[in-house]
C-alpha cells in the first residue's frame, strides 16, 4: 500500500509514518517544516517539502497513492486567536486542497485528523460524536469546517473519508521548544531543568490525555476497517478518562522527584475547561481501545526526555 502522510515531520505524523513503514508500506511525507522537523521524517519515506495549499505539490505527491493520512495543520488554539486568517488558510483551505487532490488522484481512503476542541467546553460528561459542536476558537472552527468538507467529499464523490477527533495527544517526541507547545512537554522540560512550571488557569481544567501509541494504532485500525462501516463517519480517539492539569502536574512531580511548586498564569484565550470522550463508537467500528494509562504514558514520556 502507498500511503501519504501530510504533516509527516510532526509529532503524530512522523510516528504514524514510521509505523506504516514497519508494516511494509510505501510512505510519502508532505510537510512544510513550519513546526515539523526534517530529521523526524522516518528513514525510508519519500519527502516532499511544501505546504498543503500548493495544489501542484499535492498532485505530484499523491500520484499513485492508495490512502492519505492528513495530519498537517495549524494546531495551536492561542495562535488561531492571534491569526485566525492563517489558521483558516491552512486548516480549512488546506484540507479542501488535500481532499481535491486525493479525489483527482484516485485515492481510496483519507483519514482526517480532527480535534476534541470542536465540542467546546462541555459539562464534564463524555462527549459523543452526535453532540452538537460548539467551537470556542478559530482553530476549533477550522477543524470543524475540514470535517464538513470530508463528509461532503464522501457523499458527492465516494471518497472514503474517516474523521478522527483526537483528545490531547502526548508522548515521546513531542517538542517542548515549539511555539505554543503543549502542556505535557512544557511541564516535563521545566521539572527536569529545575525551573518553575507554569499552570495557565486554576489547574482544575481537565483533559482526556491520549498516548501517542494509541493514536497511531487508531489510524492503522481505521485504515483497515470496512468502508461500509467507517466511510463518512467521525470517531473520538481518546482513553475516556479525565485528568485535571493539577493532577497531571502532581504525577509529573512524583515521577521526576521534584517538589510540587508551580506558578500560575491567566488561562489561554479559547481554551476549553473540560474535555472527556466517549470512545464506544470507535470501539464498535474498528475495535479501538486505548491501552496506555496516563500514569504509564507520563512515565514513558519522562523517560524519553531524559535520554
Amino acid at each position: 500500500m502507498k500511503a501519504v502522510v501530510t504533516g509527516g515531520a510532526g509529532f503524530i505524523g512522523a510516528q504514524l509514518g514510521g509505523a506504516l513503514l514497519r508494516d511494509g508500506h510505501e510512505v510519502i511525507v508532505v510537510d512544510d517544516l513550519s513546526t515539523g522537523v526534517a530529521e523526524h521524517v522516518p528513514p525510508g519515506a519519500e519527502f516532499f517539502k511544501g505546504c498543503i495549499t500548493d495544489a501542484e505539490l499535492l498532485r505530484t505527491a499523491f500520484a499513485g497513492a492508495d490512502v492519505v493520512l492528513h495530519h498537517a495543520a495549524r494546531r495551536a488554539v492561542a495562535q488561531s486567536v492571534e491569526d485566525p486568517i492563517e489558521t483558516d488558510r491552512i486548516n480549512t483551505s488546506g484540507t479542501l486542497r488535500v481532499l481535491v487532490a486525493a479525489k483527482d488522484a484516485g485515492v481510496r481512503r483519507v483519514i482526517l485528523a480532527s480535534s476534541s476542541s470542536v465540542y467546546g467546553g462541555g459539562d464534564g460528561s463524555p462527549s459523543r460524536e452526535t453532540d452538537p459542536p460548539r467551537p470556542q476558537s478559530p482553530y476549533a472552527a477550522s477543524k470543524l469546517a475540514g470535517e464538513q468538507y470530508g463528509r461532503v467529499f464522501h457523499q458527492l464523490f465516494g471518497l472514503e473519508t474517516v474523521i478522527l477527533r483526537y483528545f490531547n495527544v502526548y508522548g515521546p517526541g513531542q517538542r517542548p521548544d515549539a511555539p505554543y507547545a503543549a502542556v505535557v512537554p512544557l511541564f516535563i522540560r521545566a521539572l527536569l531543568s529545575d525551573q518553575t512550571p507554569v499552570i495557565e488557569g486554576d489547574g482544575l481544567q481537565s483533559r482526556d490525555f491520549t498516548f501517542i501509541e494509541d493514536v497511531v494504532a487508531a489510524n492503522l485500525l481505521a485504515l483497515q476497517a470496512p468502508a461500509n462501516v467507517v466511510a463518512g463517519q467521525t470517531y473520538n480517539i481518546a482513553r475516556g478518562q479525565a485528568t485535571s492539569v493539577l493532577e497531571l502536574m502532581q504525577e509529573l512531580c512524583r515521577i521526576t522527584q521534584r517538589p510540587f511548586a508551580p506558578s500560575y498564569a491567566p488561562p489561554r484565550p479559547g481554551d476549553v475547561h473540560r474535555s472527556l470522550a466517549d470512545v464506544s463508537n470507535a470501539s464498535h467500528a474498528f475495535n479501538f481501545r486505548a491501552h496506555t494509562g496516563v500514569l504509564e504514558g507520563l512515565a514513558a514520556t519522562v523517560q524519553a526526555c531524559r535520554h
